[in-house]
């Protein structure tokens, strides 16, 4: 059977170092809860070490998640903004949804075609196609900051890597992520089985 988590050396990023004090992340992506044989995200560093989790418990409920640590301590409230005319969400940093915002997302619509998946406060772009597993995060320079990449036919495509610059907060690059995947992923009919 292959393993989820790494535990050889990752294969050389296409990221650069964007400050120049360290080396990209890369974070392997698991789209299973750690806890429940459901919905959610459980997130491995490069020794196989886990680094974020996401359960879902509330199945029917697509509203709010909570990105936890390896500890269960929440890092990230993400809560969907209501009355919105088009899908925005908004991040907050613990559990404090009342407080100041970290950051927004707004999904990208348009008719016409286009790379862009989703605009973040601040002049970050997200382009590219999560259905493939194929996605890159963009700073308001334009310089790649984060992306999502197909970990192999093996494990096929609920398990991917999550590449992560340093002069980028992980945990704001999964919020993405869950985010995308929020947005992007494949619902499940009740017609169909």
């Amino acid at each position: 059977m292959t393993k989820v988590h790494p535990n050889a050396a990752a294969p050389e990023t296409k990221i650069p170092t964007v400050s120049g004090d360290g080396a990209a992340v890369a974070l392997t992506v698991w789209r299973r809860s750690l806890l429940f044989n459901g919905k959610g995200f459980t997130v491995f560093d490069a020794k196989g070490n886990l680094v974020f989790r996401v359960d879902d418990y509330a199945s029917g409920s697509r509203g709010e998640v909570v990105l936890m640590d390896a500890a269960g301590n929440p890092l990230l409230t993400i809560r969907r903004k209501k009355l919105s005319l088009s899908e925005r969400w908004i991040v907050y940093k613990g559990e404090e949804v009342g407080g100041e915002p970290l950051f927004s997302v707004r999904k990208h619509v348009t008719l016409l075609p286009s790379p862009a998946l989703a605009h973040v406060t601040g002049g970050y772009a997200v382009e590219g196609s999560y259905a493939r597993r194929s996605v890159a995060v963009y700073d308001a320079a334009r310089r790649p900051i984060a992306a999502v990449e197909a970990k192999g036919a093996a494990v096929g495509p609920d398990v991917f890597r999550l590449v992560v610059a340093p002069a980028f907060d992980a945990a704001a690059a999964m919020a993405i992520v869950i985010l995308l995947d929020r947005m992007f992923a494949p619902r499940r009919s009740l017609i169909l089985p």
